[in-house]
């Protein structure tokens, strides 16, 4: 199992320095492996723990770095709520645990870090000194999904009758009698519009 100093040195190359949030992160997918007694980060041919971060940006980085779950790799997945929380899910075991940090922790970070300069500082060697169960925690959940709806089929591929474009990993939805991407489900998260600005390299 990885050093918390070490996963931070990997966390901080990554974004060229080292802030609360990639801590946070690092601490909370530490505390994953203690609970679900895995040991990461997971080896680059494993694909055992798949984890879901409920907020991007610097705390998805620090999970990742402790886990070695990436979006790149399909074991992680960004289910965006704004919150620095995560489930991590043993698909072997099935077992499942979501994780925070505690409403307080600011605060107590405080007291664990008296020679900082400021709140942020604070923060950053608080966050890293603090034990496990003042700084995070723990619920058990089960997910509304299955592992294998969580996952998709790796390789299944197929067509939308609708848009033509190609849908990948058992993502497509039986609509009519006929096989539609999410987009042209109703599922989309944009909208087509005309714009004369945008270049018709084609034409080039």
């Amino acid at each position: 199992m990885a050093y918390l100093f070490d996963l931070l040195a990997a966390s901080a190359d990554r974004h060229q320095h080292l802030c609360p949030r990639q801590v946070l992160g690092v601490r909370m997918g530490m505390f994953a492996g203690v609970l679900l007694d895995l040991d990461l980060p997971q080896a680059a041919d494993s694909k055992r723990l798949v984890t879901i971060v409920e907020i991007d940006g610097c705390a998805a980085d620090g999970i990742s770095v402790a886990t070695n779950c990436w979006v790149g790799r399909r074991t992680l997945r960004i289910e965006d709520y704004g919150k620095v929380a995560a489930t991590f899910v043993d698909t072997y075991t099935r077992l499942a645990v979501r994780i925070a940090p505690l409403p307080n922790v600011r605060e107590h970070a405080i007291h664990c870090a008296p020679e900082a300069c400021s709140r942020w500082e604070a923060q950053l060697l608080g966050y890293q000194r603090m034990p496990a169960d003042e700084l995070l925690s723990a619920q058990a959940v089960q997910l509304k999904v299955t592992i294998e709806q969580l996952t998709g089929r790796p390789g299944v591929k197929t067509q939308c009758a609708m848009c033509g474009e190609e849908i990948m990993n058992d993502r497509e939805i039986k609509l009519g009698g006929q096989v539609l991407c999410r987009a042209c489900a109703g599922e989309n998260y944009c909208r087509p519009i005309f714009s004369p600005h945008l270049v018709n390299y084609e034409e080039m």
